[in-house]
């Protein structure tokens, strides 16, 4: 049997995630990590606390618990990066490493590691970004990212580590807080006007960026981990595409369905991150090679969040 452990469990990806998992393989077949131990209460699975620059306790968990998979989903995002960018890049290059050493010391039947389009740069081709091409991150947590891609394909071929990846575009729920990334914009929008709150974007009302709704998210990563490893051709990470629209589109898609909402603009640092990403993704591979197709649009997204989200007033 499969025996899952997730790391970074308590971030806004990790949380459904590892509820996906539990629901998928049992509640004793995924085993939920986080340097934040409160994060405990969010799950039914077991939780252990990990800080993922420990190595040897990386290790002794995969031994006690029996683990063969590992999701590694720890790491320090765009905009917070900046902030702390020596840091950022400690943990998330280091904690990388520590994983693909172990997945190979103990010969682990799968990895899954996320990229994200922070890979990509300013020269970069903005629109139907293909799965190869210039790539020139201007963020901390891009150059993390990019690096992390080469060691992925590296220690697959290699070592035959089966790790698998996606290049996540910005992830929108409404069951987890964001992380500190550049798009975490589309996740507070929906909690302004459910909360009657006037909105202040930290983007410009015409930016757009590729975009994906966490249904989507999972789906696209339970997916890929679960495909023939011989039809996984991209060892690096896969592009994937759902959603493309600027924050005026969202904030329509809203007022569709709450009339009185309002939005202003005041962009931030996090403008001129933005603008080095792509308007939009071409994932023929992934859709070729594994068969991704995304669920969602934006208004059946925005209904959806509407509809579930629960905010205090």
């Amino acid at each position: 049997m499969e025996k899952i452990l997730i790391t970074g469990a308590g971030g806004q990806l990790g949380t459904e995630l590892t509820e996906a998992l539990a629901e998928r393989f049992g509640n004793e077949a995924v085993v939920a990590s986080d340097i934040n131990e409160k994060a405990a209460s969010r799950f039914n699975c077991t939780f252990e606390v990990l800080d993922v620059l420990d190595k040897d306790r990386m290790a002794h968990l995969i031994d006690t618990h029996g683990i063969t998979q590992i999701y590694h989903l720890a790491a320090i995002l765009s905009a917070a990066g900046e902030k702390n960018p020596l840091f950022t890049w400690d943990l998330n290059m280091k904690s990388l490493l520590n994983v693909l050493e172990l997945a190979k010391d103990k010969a682990l039947n799968k990895v899954y590691w996320p990229s994200s389009i922070a890979v990509f740069g300013p020269n970069t081709p903005m629109k139907n970004t293909p799965q190869h091409c210039v790539m020139d991150p201007t963020t901390v947590y891009g150059i993390s990212k990019l690096a992390g891609e080469r060691w992925c394909e590296y220690y697959n071929k290699v070592y035959g580590v089966d790790v698998r990846s996606i290049r996540y575009p910005g992830l929108i729920s409404y069951k987890a807080a964001p992380g500190g990334g550049t798009t975490d914009y589309a996740v507070e929008i929906y909690h302004a006007a459910l909360k009657g709150e006037e909105f202040s974007c930290f983007l410009s009302k015409d930016t757009y960026l590729p975009m994906m709704y966490m249904p989507d998210a999972i789906k696209a990563t339970l997916d890929l981990m679960e495909a023939p490893a011989e039809k996984i051709k991209v060892r690096s990470s896969y592009n994937v595409g759902a959603l493309t629209f600027s924050p005026e589109e969202i904030f329509e898609s809203i007022q569709k369905e709450v009339p009185d909402f309002r939005i202003s603009y005041d962009p931030d640092f996090r403008q001129k991150i933005a603008d080095s990403w792509p308007d939009s993704i071409d994932d023929t591979e992934a859709r070729l090679h594994w068969g991704w197709t995304p669920d969602f649009d934006l208004e059946s997204m925005t209904k959806d969040i509407l509809e579930n989200l629960v905010v205090e007033k």
